[in-house]
């Protein structure tokens, strides 16, 4: 995990504790899991309107296509 040891993690999570509070941390960890989530639904909704606008280009290229035979 990007080099990081127990020990690492272990002084990492106490000054993060110092800086904020013990009381902060629930309310920091939800707001980075909302902004998780909500970049997670905007790239699904950005891969699927690629993904139609790729579908409709490839079937209007085929309707030419048979069209013009």
């Amino acid at each position: 995990m990007f080099g990081l040891g127990v020990t690492e993690l272990i002084i990492i999570l106490v000054i993060v504790v110092v800086l904020f509070g013990a009381k902060k941390l629930p309310e920091i960890g939800s707001g980075i899991g909302e902004a998780i989530k909500n970049f997670k639904k905007s790239t699904s909704e950005l891969t699927d309107t690629n993904d139609a606008k790729n579908n409709d280009t490839t079937n209007s290229k085929a309707d030419k296509e048979n069209a013009s035979k």
